[in-house]
């Protein structure tokens, strides 16, 4: 999300910038266009391009909690973990591991909570711990319209997302499904349909979500290689990408 969305070395495949999905679009020597985009941008006739929303991660699944929760989860535990996955020294899989774990041990930004849960119930009991009891759960709808130029339909924005702080949560690479869920104040969260441009045909329902607040983000962050700016300078809007989850109230 925003400013903690992961890129990957080649060893560490991302799901939205692989090397493949940004040749039809590439900027600045990598970022894809429509990756990023202005607050502004989200409105009812407005031409867009759409960045890849395709998971193209591993096909993983979520551990029953009773076995990940006896799973050792940190880098000094990585030994371990190599043995219960078979990675061999300086595989792929021991570098894929350290990262992600790396990752998850990284301090948290200014005004942001972060977990990183390794089944369904520790995403719920985060959720929860944040949001209260009365929690929704968004997405975009599919992947259409990746890669291509689209037309935005009837954008709603979700009153209240800039006070409840809402959840995102982020798949990772690692053996089994694990997300990066983490929460920050001072956004904005919208919904809007996604058309042909020709034929003015609804092909998706995006999940947005805009960061009011970049004054701590780096200067060499991807959005303002993108969009032209610095840290404070502008908000920060993207997509909920495909396997990607919004919780709010």
């Amino acid at each position: 999300m925003g400013s903690q969305r992961q890129t990957r070395s080649s060893t560490t495949p991302s799901p939205h910038l692989s090397a493949a999905s940004l040749i039809p679009m590439k900027v600045n020597g990598g970022v894809e266009q429509g990756e990023f985009f202005r607050e502004s941008m989200l409105k009812s006739g407005n031409v867009m391009p759409m960045p890849d929303l395709r998971d193209n991660l591993p096909k993983r699944s979520f551990l029953p909690r009773r076995i990940s929760s006896e799973l050792p989860f940190s880098t000094s535990k990585l030994a371990e973990l190599k043995q219960i996955f078979h990675a061999i020294e300086n595989s792929t899989m021991e570098k894929i591991m350290a990262q992600t774990l790396s990752q998850w041990e990284g301090a948290a930004l200014q005004d942001e909570i972060k977990r990183c849960v390794a089944s369904i119930e520790d995403m719920i009991d985060f959720a929860t711990s944040v949001l209260g009891h009365d929690v929704l759960v968004r997405s975009t709808g599919s992947a259409r319209g990746s890669k291509q130029e689209v037309l935005i339909g009837v954008v709603k924005r979700i009153e209240g997302s800039e006070v409840s702080k809402p959840v995102a949560c982020h798949q990772s690479l690692f053996p089994y499904v694990v997300y990066y869920c983490h929460t920050f104040s001072n956004v904005r969260v919208y919904e809007a349909d996604i058309l042909d441009p020709k034929s003015k045909a609804k092909i998706n329902h995006g999940v947005a979500i805009c960061h009011m607040d970049t004054s701590t983000w780096s200067p060499t962050h991807e959005s303002f290689l993108l969009l032209g700016s610095g840290p404070g300078q502008i908000e920060v809007c993207h997509w909920i990408y495909e396997n990607e989850i919004l919780l709010d109230i």
